[in-house]
């Protein structure tokens, strides 16, 4: 696994593991680490798209438990007192949902840390970062694609709020890390001392033979997902043990 954005690695021979991804260690991203509860499919996803898209709103607990987990694998090792910020919604997509599922996780997760990890100093901050234009979706768009998409997407509100601030990045799902990217970059270039990323899914790499490996879509349309979820060779995806490999046990 890689150790600053936790994609899913090759073993390296006589090695075991590698440290970092070819991403990573081509360009670097402006956030310290990424970390996430587990892997994008099966009742992980349905979970998200039934909080997501169904606005089910009461699986916000459970999935809230479920990124606390992750967020507390930064606890002893991220700053003491951090910013917590969700990824914000274009306005024009938060008037179609209603909500932002990521500011409703965040809420939840910080319910749980606030009783298992009193003394990490955690403050929700979720008007701080805005997304300052719409976005296409990322869906069925190349890595290259997505970074283009979302550069410059986002803006931080009040820059004397992060100067010198430690800031954890909270979403649902990680894919490429190219909004995360994006994000963290605005609120490095507003004058934030670090940040840190956790996501209650990563999106899983999906290798075919003789072809470029490519992720699993967030966004993706309901076919090509059951699609790739009834292909076994697809659906099957080892981390060697990773928190990756766990789902949620509802």
């Amino acid at each position: 696994m890689c150790l600053r954005c936790g994609d899913a690695l090759p073993a390296v021979p006589g090695t075991g593991f590698s440290a970092l991804c070819r991403a990573c260690r081509l360009a670097p991203p402006p956030f310290v680490r990424a970390v996430s509860y587990g892997v994008y499919q099966g009742r992980m996803r349905e979970a998200i798209h039934a909080l997501k898209y169904d606005r089910l709103h009461r699986a916000s607990t459970g999935l809230g438990r479920m990124l606390a987990e992750a967020m507390a694998q930064l606890a002893g090792e991220a700053p003491a007192e951090m910013l917590v910020i969700p990824v914000p919604l274009h306005p024009s997509k938060y008037a179609q949902r209603g909500f932002n599922q990521s500011r409703s996780l965040a809420a939840a997760a910080l319910g749980f840390l606030r009783k298992s990890h009193p003394q990490w100093r955690l403050t929700l901050a979720s008007s701080t970062l805005l997304r300052q234009r719409a976005t296409e979706s990322q869906a069925g768009l190349t890595p290259r694609q997505r970074r283009h998409n979302v550069r410059g997407a986002f803006l931080v509100s009040d820059p004397a709020r992060v100067i010198a601030q430690h800031v954890l990045i909270v979403d649902d799902i990680l894919t490429t890390g190219a909004t995360a990217r994006a994000a963290a970059q605005a609120l490095v270039q507003a004058g934030a001392a670090s940040v840190w990323v956790a996501t209650l899914a990563r999106a899983q790499r999906v290798e075919r033979i003789g072809s470029t490996s490519f992720y699993q879509d967030t966004e993706e349309e309901e076919t090509l997902a059951s699609a790739l979820a009834a292909d076994p060779y697809a659906a099957s995806f080892s981390t060697n043990g990773s928190s990756l490999q766990r789902q949620p046990s509802f």
